[in-house]
């Protein structure tokens, strides 16, 4: 049922868009067709309503965003796609399967290598930030900025994880990623790529053993009702990327695409508000429900990861983790 909803909207994204006349192609455009896989009280999600309203403010009412939210178009992956051919305007999707698009962005599922969060930041912000956001143009697809999604820690079932030595025989869920893949290998996982969401039955069913996010999407998932063993050993943090379909960012005009650059711009800001205040409400309601939560020495996790680190020596991945280092 679910699956034949998602094709019934699809179909008429696409009639929409490609059956209108040249009449009517201004129209179109005024409109555009956002879709992502949260749930509508993340903190993402709200950004994505308020860049919606500064759009419409900065446009005076000639532009508007509709919102298809909880992963009613399909998953992140089938999105992208979309975006490739012009069906839908944007899409949020967190950066570590963007590699199969931009290799660069493989750097983001690399664990360890921002020391904390300002680090973090003046590295989005920098000009590596934004040079990792463009490569993304060769694949039909327009980076418009990053939202701040916290750092991933590992979540689990049977028991808590307090070394690496612990997720080992552990099957965990990661992101269609490669590097993530070999993230968790490298801390004695059995990385297992599941979509999000098909992830709260994996985890029922025992398909896999746990699985790494951030507080607040542990929280708002449910996850918590199931895996009740919370490790903030925040090993990764991989920002979530706000694409826009080149194929459609190239009939804006210049004016409708400084419009929009301005209003994910004021999102940006917004979120990053809404991501602190959500994170600390969903670590307290987690606790509150009962939610074993951990907070492990990162000393041996990240011992654990020095040779996948040395693996990129020599590498256009090793410079950038370089660059980044020494920022």
């Amino acid at each position: 049922m679910q699956k034949m909803k998602q094709h019934i909207l699809l179909i008429t994204l696409v009639l929409c868009l490609f059956s209108c006349s040249k009449q009517e192609d201004e129209y179109r455009i005024s409109v555009l067709r956002l879709g992502h896989t949260l749930d509508t009280q993340h903190s993402v999600h709200k950004a994505m309503v308020f860049l919606g309203e500064r759009l419409e403010h900065y446009s005076n009412g000639a532009m508007t965003v509709k919102i298809y939210p909880g992963s009613q178009l399909g998953t992140e992956r089938e999105m992208i796609e979309l975006l490739q051919i012009g069906s839908l305007a944007m899409t949020k999707v967190s950066a570590s399967p963007l590699e199969g698009f931009a290799p660069s962005m493989k750097v983001f599922s690399i664990p360890y290598i921002f020391r904390d969060n300002s680090h973090f930041w003046k590295v989005l912000n920098s000009e590596l930030g934004k040079q990792l956001l463009s490569g993304v143009e060769e694949f039909r697809l327009k980076g418009l900025g990053y939202y701040d999604a916290g750092s991933r820690s590992f979540y689990t079932t049977k028991a808590p994880v307090h070394t690496p030595e612990d997720l080992v025989g552990q099957k965990i869920r990661v992101l269609n990623s490669p590097t993530a893949v070999a993230t968790v290998r490298a801390l004695g996982g059995a990385a297992t790529p599941v979509s999000w969401g098909e992830l709260y039955t994996a985890l029922q069913q025992g398909v896999v053993d746990g699985a790494e996010n951030n507080p607040p999407s542990y929280h708002l998932s449910r996850h918590y009702e199931i895996a009740r063993y919370y490790s903030l050993d925040e090993h990764t943090s991989v920002p979530d990327v706000m694409l826009f379909s080149l194929p459609i960012w190239n009939k804006l005009t210049a004016e409708q695409q400084r419009w929009v650059q301005q209003a994910m711009d004021d999102s940006i800001v917004f979120q990053r508000e809404l991501w602190q205040t959500s994170t600390k409400e969903s670590l307290a309601f987690v606790k509150s429900q009962g939610v074993t939560v951990i907070t492990p020495d990162k000393t041996p996790f990240v011992k654990a990861v020095e040779p996948f680190h040395q693996s990129f020596e020599g590498t256009e991945v090793g410079e950038i983790i370089n660059t980044i280092k020494a920022m």
